[in-house]
Order: C-alpha cells, then sequence, then structure tokens
C-alpha cells in the first residue's frame, strides 16, 4: 500500500512477508514455533534491563505476543523480523520497525538479542538490513530510536550508525512521563551518506 504524505510515497506493505539475507544471518517472520525462545529473551533479566515492559512468565504470554506481533504486520501497521544465524533456524534475536508515523514518515527501530550471541558482531549486521529496509523499501524519511539513558551498548550502537541524539527530545514536553529515562537517537534518510 502506498500513501503520499508531505510529497514523500510511504510504503507499507509486509505481504508476502520480506525475509532477509545476509552475510551471515537470516531475517524471518515470527512464528508459533518460535514459543520457547521467544518466552527466553522476553523474560530474561539481562536483556530486560532497560525495557519498559512486563516479563513473560509463560509460555502462553510468548503465544500471544506472537500474535500480536503478526496480526500488526497482517495489519501493515509494524513489521518484526527474528533474527536467526544462516545455519540454524532457531531464533537468537529479534529487529523490528514499528511506530509508524504515517504523517512524518517516520518508524522506531527496536531490537533485542539473547546475552550469549551478544559482541559477536551479529546486531549490527542485522541492523544494517533493517536500515536499507526502511529507507529503500519503506521510503521512509527517518528512523528513531528510543533508548534508556543508561543503556550504553544500544546508544553506542546507534552511534556508529549515524543516529544523531535529539538534544531537543523532552518527555514533558509531549506529555509522557513514562519516557523520563529515554533518549532519542535519529537518522535521516535525506541527509547524504545515510545509507548504510
Amino acid at each position: 500500500m502506498y500513501l503520499l504524505i508531505n510529497n514523500y510515497m510511504l510504503y507499507l506493505n509486509f505481504f508476502p512477508f520480506p525475509t532477509l539475507i545476509t552475510e551471515r544471518l537470516r531475517l524471518r517472520q515470527l512464528d508459533l514455533p518460535d514459543e520457547n525462545e521467544i518466552f527466553i529473551l522476553r523474560s530474561d533479566e539481562n536483556v530486560n534491563k532497560y525495557l519498559d515492559r512486563p516479563r513473560a512468565s509463560s509460555i502462553s504470554d510468548a503465544r500471544e505476543f506472537i500474535n500480536k506481533i503478526n496480526a500488526g504486520i497482517t495489519r501493515n501497521e509494524s513489521i518484526f523480523w527474528v533474527i536467526t544465524t544462516s545455519q540454524n533456524n532457531e531464533l537468537i534475536g529479534t529487529i523490528c520497525l514499528w511506530n509508524i508515523s504515517i504523517e512524518n514518515s517516520c518508524a522506531e527501530i527496536g531490537f533485542e538479542l539473547l546475552p550469549c550471541f551478544q559482541g559477536k558482531g551479529i546486531m549490527q549486521e542485522a541492523l544494517t538490513s533493517i536500515i536499507n529496509f526502511g529507507f529503500d523499501n519503506m521510503k521512509l524519511q527517518a528512523i528513531e530510536g528510543y533508548v534508556h539513558k543508561d543503556n550504553n551498548r544500544s546508544i553506542k550502537l546507534l552511534e556508529k550508525n549515524s543516529f544523531i541524539k535529539d538534544i531537543n527530545f523532552d518527555h514533558k514536553k509531549i506529555g509522557q512521563p513514562e519516557l523520563e529515562n529515554m533518549v532519542v537517537y535519529r537518522l535521516n534518510a535525506a541527509i547524504p551518506g545515510n545509507f548504510i
């Protein structure tokens, strides 16, 4: 579905689901057989340290989450990939473009990785692919990352990928006190050199 907004053509159509392949990774759609790994990811203390969400407490929570995510994809409201290695189809993390603002041709990026796979350049590889997808396929004009101010690893990853901190972001101005500990990083498609 193409949407013409402020002279920009935004493309939101996630059917068929866009599986993405990188040098070491395969980014595919979330499915019910991923319920055990989703439960582990969404209940892990380290993964959830800086995330403001309830931890999964059962496989039922994981199933509910999978169904909710896939319903959003069907409605073209968000796009969510499972990160797997090219040799193994098992979920090791997730990455998504969500909270899409049609008016601003912008989406929020979110990502998480099981601790045993962190520090190996996996999220850098996945992030590069998703940024390119957002700009090239969806025709987004910007991608934003909302990150807890103490989440140094995620902040460094965004900065490494040319995201710039929004120094004007103030949770009070937008009336969202739940964002008090968050910082916002933004990557604009319009600035030359932003494509990775």
